[in-house]
């Protein structure tokens, strides 16, 4: 009985193992198709990560049924259900070119990495007596998503100050141009974090008149075509 239920524990390993492939893709800026890198991949089923490469590419344990985020900074984050196992290819819009309904501010939910990806803060470790540390793909990955989360901490913070709600009730301006103005004179983290409250409206009441002094071809990112 024991060597039948090892044998059927066997099978249940094998197709299970079998049952996640890996799938291949391209990450690619929505307007241009610029091959984007940094991406961060997370598989919401199996928690896989990975982050795309310098050529756009990424590689990521999954399965038919499994979803998957994208997310960058500056970029709006993307879902995808896999519908089968082919190499996909994902187009990314930038933050400051959406359409009117989409919120600026995509990326303000609460967002902690030690807490949700604690296994990326171990792999990043490098340890002196430990040479696979400094040179594995799984240690180089796990360093770079650790940055990535760091961008992305700052960028959230930012977002959390800097919203289309409180920038709108101190300029007149609404929709695109809203949006417009705002990518444009985006603030930096390390302004938001020493000065937000009075200091940050003075900031963006002086970039509105700024903002007026352009010329009117001047006040739309590349890529919005008149929108």
């Amino acid at each position: 009985m024991k060597r039948y239920l090892g044998i059927i524990v066997l099978l249940l390993i094998t197709c299970y193992a079998n049952a996640q492939d890996i799938l291949k893709g391209t990450v690619v800026e929505a307007d241009t198709h610029e091959k984007l890198s940094n991406v961060f991949v997370h598989n919401t089923n199996n928690k896989q990560i990975t982050l795309v490469d310098k050529n756009g590419r990424f590689e990521i344990r999954a399965a038919t049924g499994h979803t998957l985020i994208f997310d960058s900074p500056g970029y709006l984050s993307d879902t995808l259900f896999l519908a089968d196992m082919r190499p996909i290819r994902v187009e990314l819009k930038q933050v400051g070119i959406v359409l009117k309904e989409v919120n600026i501010n995509s990326r303000a939910a609460t967002f902690n990495p030690r807490t949700e990806y604690p296994e990326v803060y171990t792999k990043s470790k490098v340890y002196v007596f430990s040479p696979s540390t400094w040179f594995s793909k799984e240690g180089k990955d796990a360093r770079r998503l650790k940055r990535f989360f760091a961008i992305e901490e700052r960028e959230r913070y930012v977002d959390k100050y800097y919203t289309a709600s409180y920038v709108g009730s101190l300029v007149p301006l609404k929709g695109i141009e809203l949006q417009n103005f705002m990518a444009l004179y985006r603030p930096s983290y390390a302004y938001v974090k020493n000065n937000t409250g009075p200091s940050l409206a003075v900031y963006i009441n002086d970039s509105y008149q700024k903002y007026k002094a352009l010329p009117p071809e001047k006040r739309k990112l590349p890529g919005l075509n008149g929108q």
